[in-house]
């Protein structure tokens, strides 16, 4: 199976790639394709743009992954309890190729941050919203203190507990 993994953050040092990169480690089984959607920017949305250029290659680039995907694993970065701009954007553009976003695919949605929330807010809401787009979510996980459970230099979570969990949910793709 290929699975579609990134995280919904444009941060270079985003803590939510380092998670859902360790997390493709547990996937060996398949082939997994991390795709950073710094390489899909874009004008903010508009109609106006839209209707004047018509919609970015980079949005049908995106779209492309995931309908190449067979599954879809994505790690939430939380910015004020909802998604990042940079995520949104790219949301709203390929959802105005279809609005089956997701394209019926199967996903395990993650999210940590350096607090004690985890980015619970922002998971929620993918979860929540993910079928109004097509997404099969199968599992999710919020990582709390990142930075507490989390060795950078490694790239592995040393809290045995949460990586028992993140493989629990992992398995179910």
């Amino acid at each position: 199976m290929k699975i579609l993994a990134f995280a919904a953050s444009n941060s270079i040092k985003s803590i939510n790639k380092a998670l859902v990169t360790y997390a493709t480690t547990f996937l060996d089984q398949h082939t997994v394709e991390i795709v950073d959607i710094n390489d899909h920017q874009m004008p903010i949305y508009s109609s106006d743009l839209e209707e004047a250029h018509g919609i970015p290659d980079a949005a049908y680039h995106f779209a492309r992954n995931i309908t190449e995907a067979d599954a879809i694993l994505i790690s939430f970065a939380e910015h004020n309890g909802n998604y990042t701009a940079a995520f949104k954007n790219l949301f709203d553009w390929v959802s105005r190729i279809d609005q089956k976003v997701y394209q019926g695919k199967p996903m395990v949605l993650l999210s940590t941050s350096p607090g004690p929330g985890g980015a619970k807010s922002v998971l929620a809401l993918a979860e929540n919203s993910a079928h109004f787009f097509d997404g099969k979510v199968l599992a999710s996980l919020s990582i709390p203190s990142f930075y507490d459970n989390f060795d950078q230099e490694t790239g592995k979570l040393i809290n045995a507990e949460l990586d028992e969990q993140l493989k629990a949910v992992l398995a179910k793709i």
